[in-house]
């Protein structure tokens, strides 16, 4: 069950990345999914780092910084897609 809601939030947090950066995005679903996920984790072991991790009630904190790192990883990602799909076509 953990992996489904993996998948859950690295596709609302992928999409909501998508929404917030400037521009088209051109990663295809399934990768805006996968970069959601590792945005995810990656905000979850910065909270913890800074110990905002597990709060009473809503952590807003952790939500913001899974965010985040959803928006740095789905705009490094995109870069990094276009510049190999750019590749692909000059051969």
């Amino acid at each position: 069950m953990s992996w489904l809601w993996a998948i859950i939030v690295g596709l609302v947090l992928g999409l909501i990345a998508k929404a917030i950066l400037p521009g088209k995005q051109q990663i295809p679903l399934w990768l805006t999914v996968i970069f959601g996920i590792i945005g995810s984790v990656l905000g979850n072991s910065v909270a913890t780092w800074i110990g905002v991790n597990e709060t009473k009630g809503i952590d807003w904190t952790r939500h913001l910084l899974q965010l985040a790192g959803a928006v740095l990883i789905v705009w490094l990602g995109d870069m990094a897609w276009v510049a190999l799909r750019r590749d692909k076509q000059r051969v």
